[in-house]
């Protein structure tokens, strides 16, 4: 998945390991979940920055795009938004490049200002900067509004990674053109979805930009390509690397939920402990809610505080297994995981009582791609991770999304189209000029690319880093380690540009 999915972006609930083997089968039943993780979910979209922030300036426009590039029918165009800031661009006289990012499962606007780093390298390349939103999030919604766009199968259609790529395509050959800016090079950015479409990008359409930065980006989280424990084992490792004893309260804690919702008034006692607005029809709804916040937890634990996904101390990790070790004694099980989930929830203590789903029917734009073509196997296992243990079920996830989109998945649709299996030798063989970035922290780490394939093809790892943290503004908090990767970044960079000029030049002159 900045969504966002987060859009990269963007977790749609699953509750993984079990407590006792004895249990495992109780558990699956009573936290059924077959639905891939989105990047972002809820959070994609802005979120007010603090005062501290650098606010970025840049124009608001849209473009005309047709609602299906592979037909020729005489369908309806819809507006595509993007953004776009031109003030330290040098021109197409100076071949000044073009640094677009690849617009996630979320607003565009919200990617914008969580995405420094395109921003603060800019001045250095005289830059053009171009951030064209994904096709159904934000403003640019296919059909007039939201609620056209998704009202069933048949207007969700058009919602794909292809269509989307098609767009930026589209986009910014237009502008070029307009602009007479036809020589001047383009570098796609894209971080979780957003990285996935910058590297896919950079593959279909090499004639369209010369290389692609495409951070904490899993292309290779579909089908057999990694084992679907994978993200789970990461999410837990991240908790038991700080803390052993907090690792197995929560892996304890699912059976306490189970055993509590199971008592005469044990769902009414629940929405009492963890301070919800409503009380709880099932224990689903709060399994889900815990689920998504360790997996989020895993993806933005970053070294400093930040605002990303919701407002957080530095290493929030560390900070949640503190509450939940250093309850007061006395706490039950259930007490020092509502202490330690606050910190993800309400670490600012604005929020008197919190609500658990913003989307009860499920009907966001991530759950539909998930559902026909980002199919992304998962599953939990008993022995490595702290979640409820589940299996990968196709079946089950096929009868939901007949169920909620009436569709069938296509699971093997996206290594069909961009690739995936035996990645070395086809990027080796058919790519260049590709950065796979990831910071083993990020539970999005174990499905994408961690090796050097070529020369051009890089993988740069980081063992302390969390979900595209390279691709956040720099600060006086950064370490070391962070500085010297977007150092060797815009290296790579310079010289994707150098190449591309040079035989610019050399064609000119014959």
């Amino acid at each position: 998945m900045a969504s966002s999915t987060v859009s990269f972006i963007i977790i749609i609930s699953i509750i993984t390991t079990v407590l006792l083997p004895s249990l495992s089968s109780q558990l699956s039943d009573l936290f059924p979940s077959n639905n891939p993780p989105p990047f972002l979910g809820k959070h994609s979209h802005p979120i007010k920055q603090p005062n501290h922030h650098q606010q970025y300036r840049y124009e608001t426009r849209y473009f005309s795009q047709p609602l299906d590039h592979f037909s020729f029918l005489d369908l309806p165009r819809f507006r595509q938004r993007y953004l776009i800031n031109t003030e330290h661009w040098v021109g197409p006289s100076r071949s000044g490049p073009i640094f677009l990012y690849c617009g996630n499962e979320g607003d565009i606007e919200w990617f914008a200002v969580n995405t420094g780093f395109v921003w603060d390298i800019a001045p250095r390349f005289g830059a053009m900067i171009l951030f064209p939103e994904h096709r159904y999030y934000g403003d640019s919604m296919p059909f007039g509004s939201k609620e056209e766009a998704y009202r069933n199968a048949t207007t969700l259609s058009y919602l794909t990674a292809e269509q989307a790529l098609a767009d930026f395509a589209v986009l910014i050959t237009d502008l070029k053109k307009n602009l007479s800016a036809e020589g001047c090079p383009v570098v796609l950015f894209g971080g979780s979805y957003g990285g996935m479409l910058a590297a896919w990008m950079r593959l279909k359409y090499p004639h369209i930009a010369v290389g692609a930065l495409a951070s904490s980006a899993p292309i290779l989280q579909f089908e057999d390509i990694v084992p679907p424990e994978t993200f789970y084992n990461i999410v837990s490792n991240s908790f038991k690397r700080e803390s052993s004893s907090c690792f197995d309260t929560i892996k304890n804690s699912w059976n306490a939920l189970r055993s509590e919702g199971q008592k005469e008034d044990g769902l009414k006692q629940l929405s009492k402990t963890f301070h919800l607005c409503r009380e709880l029809t099932s224990v689903q709804g709060l399994s889900d809610w815990l689920d998504s916040a360790y997996s989020y937890l895993a993806m933005v634990n970053y070294p400093y505080p930040s605002n990303f996904l919701m407002p957080l101390p530095g290493h929030p990790i560390r900070e949640v297994c503190k509450k939940i070790d250093g309850s007061p004694a006395g706490s039950s099980i259930l007490e020092r995981i509502f202490n330690g989930v606050s910190i993800y929830y309400n670490y600012t203590g604005e929020i008197d009582c919190f609500q658990l789903d913003d989307d009860p029917h499920g009907m966001d734009g991530w759950n539909w791609q998930a559902c026909t073509e980002m199919v992304m196997p998962m599953s939990s296992d008993q022995n490595t991770s702290m979640f409820p243990a589940y299996d990968w079920d196709y079946s089950a996830f096929r009868e939901e999304c007949q169920r909620d989109f009436q569709v069938t998945p296509r699971p093997r649709w996206i290594t069909t189209e961009f690739g995936g299996h035996d990645i070395e030798h086809v990027l080796k063989s058919f790519g260049s000029n590709i950065i796979f970035s990831n910071g083993l922290l990020d539970p999005w780490s174990g499905g994408s690319v961690l090796k050097n394939i070529s020369e051009t093809i890089i993988a740069l790892i980081t063992k302390e880093g969390a979900h595209h943290i390279d691709l956040r503004a720099s600060s006086t908090e950064d370490p070391d380690w962070l500085v010297e990767q977007r150092a060797t970044e815009i290296k790579l960079i310079q010289g994707w540009i150098y190449n591309y000029s040079k035989k610019m030049k050399a064609t000119f002159e014959i």
